[in-house]
């Protein structure tokens, strides 16, 4: 039996996780959906860290899963506690050092983001509708919290201080709807600095929200080819 660690982005709520904690059990392996401080302006990187790093305490066979913004913290994760594997789902990925305030520009995140809006008629301007909601289900969102919480700015100024990744599987996946980090821009950002192709399953940047079934059964097909 595996263990998924479930690492939240923006907000950190481990609520993101709800649907697909079910899926995980009811397949034989733990979840472990972790909660985060996502609106603390005293917490950073470190912190969150910390609070990853205690959710797998002694556990041996971790796959560690990582959203969007939990792409900053996954490194410091690895560095020290015993992860097997590690999982991106519609991810942030670093360089040793960087912050992620400058992610965007290193990347060129936004651009990409508005040159996809341009192609496919949406508004190149961001907002929660049409970037992150636009294809969870309603009756999803109803049940969820009345208020998301929110990502104070501590994180995005915080380097993330790693030296390297670690020599254990790590698999890029990513929702070919995503509005947000478009799945091109998904695809060159993992070759260029992981050196890894993206796998792609139907869903937005809230994956875990919209197709939960298609992200469990991507993560227990992970962790049965090791």
């Amino acid at each position: 039996m595996a263990t998924f660690v479930l690492v939240p982005g923006a907000g950190g709520m481990a609520w993101y996780w709800n649907r697909v904690v079910p899926l995980i059990r009811a397949s034989g392996h733990e979840p472990v959906a972790v909660d985060l401080p996502g609106d603390d302006r005293h917490s950073g990187l470190t912190e969150y860290a910390d609070i990853v790093v205690r959710s797998i305490a002694e556990r041996a066979d971790v796959i560690l899963v990582a959203q969007s913004l939990a792409g900053f913290t996954a490194p410091l994760v690895c560095a020290r506690a015993h992860v097997r594997m590690v999982v991106f789902v519609n991810a942030m990925i670093p360089e040793p050092g960087e912050t992620a305030g400058e992610w965007w520009g290193a990347t060129g995140a936004v651009e990409a983001r508005q040159q996809a809006a341009a192609v496919h008629s949406y508004t190149a301007e961001f907002d929660v509708g049409t970037y992150f909601l636009h294809d969870v289900p309603q009756e999803v969102l109803r049940a969820g919290p009345k208020q998301p919480r929110e990502e104070a700015e501590t994180i995005f100024g915080e380097p993330c201080l790693f030296e390297r990744w670690p020599d254990i599987p790590i698999h890029v996946l990513a929702g070919r709807d995503d509005r947000f980090f478009p799945i091109e821009f998904q695809r060159r950002v993992a070759r260029e600095r992981l050196g890894k192709e993206v796998a792609e399953i139907s869903g937005g940047h809230l994956i875990a929200l919209s197709n939960a079934e298609g992200l469990a059964e991507c993560l227990v097909a992970y962790e049965m080819g090791r």
